[in-house]
């Protein structure tokens, strides 16, 4: 071989082993890099699927809650004493959605509106009325202070109150709660401290009912919280009537709001019935009440187009429903003549009886 071709063939050879070495090297730097990317690739790989399954899990049990929401919306509320009687069936002009109500002319005695008028049912806090009446014309002082203990605690329908066991508020304070915000450990507090007793307390109540001729109804005890207090429109519209006398049940059943200092707190009250506050309305006399027995109730003396009535609505199906029938009825009674004949059964020239003294 010649000089010349010995040197070709080592550069040749040179340049070979100079890629060969140089791809060597390129594996050798790639190959970690690849691996590491590998790896990352597996360890994200789980992850996504964790993820994923997490979001399923999440799914069915959102799921899995919202399906139980429904069916705890679905679970129907136990019928009042009207609706298993079938006394929503009764329809009327006015299109109620009391199945009881009752609308009279305070100062002629004329029945105006009448639907199942003499149902008796469940009257719920409507109760607290007679037991205002009974407390004020006993002539009890006013000032005296009472202590609320843990035999006025509701166990009957565990209903919530803001008086604290050892709460110590005056009568008059009690009586204002119980007729403006239905404050049952008021009423019952009122009812346990009255001289005699808690037994003579419900006695006179009853004995009162005698006397004004309800002989519809009856009482077991003063908050209205047990359904066996019972009574029917026309007696509870002896009893608005008899009541609406009583300056102090007028004032202390219309009033919007009242503030009681309850050691180093002050608790604010509302009135139940938002109608007190409606420039709208001339309310003399007032009184909601409701437990599911009863429905939502409610009993007003007002005047409307310069007339004194009374309406009763019992058994009312809906928060605000008795709020509606009484504008209702006061939007009729605006658009009447004064010698209209009356609507749903009552005849016209019917007197309403008051009493029977």
């Amino acid at each position: 071989m010649s000089y010349s071709h010995q040197i070709t063939f080592g550069n040749i050879l040179r340049r070979l082993l100079f890629f060969f070495g140089l791809m060597v090297f390129v594996v050798a730097v790639s190959l970690p890099e690849a691996n590491a990317a590998q790896r990352k690739r597996q360890f994200v790989k789980p992850a996504k699927s964790t993820t994923v399954a997490k979001r399923k899990i999440s799914k069915t049990f959102v799921a899995v809650k919202r399906r139980s929401v429904v069916r705890a919306e679905a679970v129907p509320l136990r019928p009042s004493f009207g609706q298993v009687a079938g006394l929503h069936g009764a329809q009327d002009a006015l299109d109620l959605k009391s199945s009881v109500a009752l609308v009279i002319d305070q100062e002629t005695s004329e029945v105006l509106f009448s639907k199942n008028d003499q149902a008796v049912l469940p009257i719920a806090s409507l109760t607290k009325l007679m037991t205002g009446l009974v407390v004020s014309e006993a002539r009890l002082p006013m000032d005296e202070v009472i202590t609320i203990s843990q035999a006025d605690v509701d166990t009957e329908k565990r209903s919530p109150s803001r008086l604290k066991v050892g709460t110590e508020l005056s009568r008059g304070e009690l009586l204002h709660l119980a007729l403006m915000s239905s404050e049952n450990r008021a009423a019952h507090a009122l009812g346990r401290s009255y001289p005699g007793g808690m037994a003579l307390f419900v006695g006179l109540m009853n004995a009162k009912a005698r006397l004004l001729g309800m002989n519809d109804t009856n009482y077991v005890e003063p908050t209205g919280l047990s359904s066996k207090n019972q009574s029917s429109a026309r007696d509870l519209a002896k009893l608005v009537n008899v009541a609406y006398g009583d300056a102090t049940l007028r004032e202390l059943s219309t009033s919007p709001a009242h503030q009681v200092a309850v050691g180093n707190r002050t608790l604010q009250y509302n009135n139940t019935n938002r109608l007190v506050k409606n420039p709208l309305w001339e309310i003399g006399l007032q009184k909601t009440g409701y437990i599911s027995e009863a429905g939502r109730c409610l009993v007003m003396q007002t005047k409307i187009a310069g007339r004194k009535l009374i309406m009763v609505f019992l058994d009312s199906a809906g928060k605000l429903s008795r709020l509606g029938d009484a504008e209702r009825v006061r939007r009729w009674v605006e658009s009447i003549p004064v010698a209209a004949v009356p609507l749903a059964g009552a005849a016209a020239g019917e007197r309403f009886v008051t009493s029977r003294q």
